[in-house]
């Protein structure tokens, strides 16, 4: 079973990634049934929701984080940026699982867009290949 946490900000960008690695993990034969996605309101609450996930089921293989922080006027971009990756590196480093790291951070939104496009393999393809990569890894 894999899990996806999906952040529903920035959701053209975030539906993308999420196409992106459903397609990835269809070609390697993995079926929706297989498949168990998590929405949450914004990139901040992905490393909880991945921590929560962790902490109540134990039929996961592989987790992997989507999301898009886009930079704005503010400094909250990098507050975000920061909290988020390092709250999912300290939450895949005590892990028995893969952990993966789908979430964009870019300058602008031309740059979320072009990494999430659905006319491509986008960031959210690359992470699907990922996981399945773990999982194989994990299996010899």
């Amino acid at each position: 079973m894999l899990a996806i946490v999906k952040s529903n900000f920035n959701t053209k960008v975030t539906s993308g990634l999420l196409n992106g690695c459903l397609d990835a993990l269809n070609k390697q034969g993995i079926d929706k049934q297989q498949i168990e996605i998590f929405e949450v309101p914004g990139a901040f609450e992905i490393p909880f929701t991945i921590n929560k996930i962790l902490r109540s089921r134990a039929d996961f293989d592989v987790i992997i984080a989507l999301g898009a922080i886009i930079k704005g006027e503010t400094d909250h971009y990098h507050y975000i940026s920061d909290s988020v990756t390092r709250g999912i590196m300290q939450i895949a480093q005590n892990s028995d699982i893969p952990i993966i790291f789908g979430v964009l951070t870019c300058q602008n939104s031309q740059l979320a867009y072009l990494r999430s496009d659905n006319d491509k393999k986008n960031k959210g393809f690359e992470a699907g290949e990922a996981a399945i990569e773990m999982l194989n890894q994990d299996s010899r």
